[in-house]
């Protein structure tokens, strides 16, 4: 640990609000980085020396021959069985004798406080980055990536999906800053609930959660994690002034799988426009695999459905045939939902049928007719 401006400023405050004497704090070079009276700020200090030196409390009195010094006592400065700075007093030593081991405490207490705060963020940015590694891939091996996750305090022995959340302005011309993503990793990492998140670009505004996810038969339980979801959204809709969009990826065994994970996350995302808050990668498996397909294959897809709209110019059978295909092919259902008599349906077929000359009733043209809807409006 090394003293720095700030910790000697620091240091500085707290000690002159016990006692009424100016503090001096000098580094380990014996230069004052800190002190009440700042003329003498950056000047060499060599009862400070002195002190390092013998390892020693100096006194200083009226006749000295020490340079750069004052009436007082000076004080080493002790971290992890290391010297590394002086605390002084200005005065007359029989006055201020007195405040040396408690100003001494104070000013080990707050670099003591500094240390545990850098190592904190020491360990945050190396968690995060290491969620990056997962997510993107890494050069290090798996046995070395556990190991370095023991020493972080992560655990990656659980089963985890990735999730993308998008952190937008509630307002147009509003701006998403780097405060507010550190907020919503603040939200998701407190109350603890064993999430490794990290921000994964600050020019797009995301961050990136590997979430604990339960084991099923049929896969992973997602019940837990909406009721979840919904209590994050329902906590930054009472918070900041931003909003969130979450999209969360598909469960992949192995540690490797977490990369997969977070790219069905992020297709995910990108798929689903702006229209969805929270978004399943299992609700959206079809989009996202048309979004992958290339625009000649694309135009030959939404051709049926181009067709229709020119024949359909109030949009009625486009409404019909979503709703249709929404209620899975069910003729009675779409009728309840449309509220129209189950020959009206009929009828309206039939000319979805001679607008794209699809049989609606022949798998593969159903299934066309399917693909130009979801192509189309994705």
């Amino acid at each position: 640990m090394q003293l720095t401006h700030a910790i000697a400023r620091q240091i500085v405050a707290r000690a002159m609000k016990i006692i009424n004497f100016s503090i001096n704090v000098m580094d380990d070079n014996g230069l004052i980085i800190g002190s009440g009276d700042p003329t003498r700020l950056n000047q060499r200090h060599e009862g400070a020396i002195l002190a390092l030196a013998e390892k020693r409390v100096v006194e200083i009195h009226t006749r000295s021959d020490l340079k750069g010094v004052k009436p007082g006592i000076n004080l080493p400065i002790v971290h992890n069985g290391l010297t590394i700075g002086v605390v002084g007093i200005s005065g007359p030593p029989e006055e201020v004798r007195q405040y040396g081991e408690l100003v001494r405490m104070t000013a080990e207490m707050v670099i003591e406080q500094a240390a545990l705060m850098a190592q904190m963020q020491w360990t945050k940015r190396h968690r995060e980055e290491l969620v990056l590694q997962l997510i993107h891939g890494s050069e290090l091996s798996e046995q070395q990536l556990f190991s370095v996750a023991t020493q972080l305090e992560m655990d990656l022995t659980v089963p985890r999906v990735a999730a993308i959340i998008k952190v937008e302005p509630k307002k147009s011309g509003d701006v998403v800053t780097l405060e507010h993503l550190r907020e919503v990793v603040q939200m998701l990492e407190f109350p603890e609930r064993n999430n490794l998140v990290g921000i994964a670009s600050v020019a797009q505004s995301e961050i990136v959660v590997l979430k604990p996810v339960t084991l099923t038969d049929s896969g992973w339980s997602r019940k837990i994690e909406e009721k979840r979801i919904t209590q994050l959204i329902e906590r930054i809709r009472h918070g900041g002034n931003y909003k969130i969009r979450i999209a969360i990826g598909d469960y992949y065994p192995e540690l490797g799988g977490l990369a997969l994970s977070y790219r069905t996350a992020a297709a995910t995302m990108s798929a689903s426009g702006k229209t969805h808050k929270v978004m399943f990668y299992q609700d959206h498996i079809l989009r996202v695999a048309l979004q992958g397909v290339d625009d000649w294959r694309q135009q030959q897809l939404r051709h049926p459905l181009l067709l229709l709209r020119d024949n359909d110019p109030r949009g009625l059978l486009e409404k019909t045939l979503v709703v249709f295909f929404n209620e899975n092919c069910d003729l009675a259902q779409t009728c309840r939902m449309l509220h129209i008599h189950r020959n009206t349906l009929r009828y309206r077929l039939e000319r979805i049928e001679q607008a794209t000359s699809l049989n609606i009733n022949n798998i593969e043209d159903k299934t066309r007719l399917y693909l130009a809807l979801k192509t189309i409006n994705h």
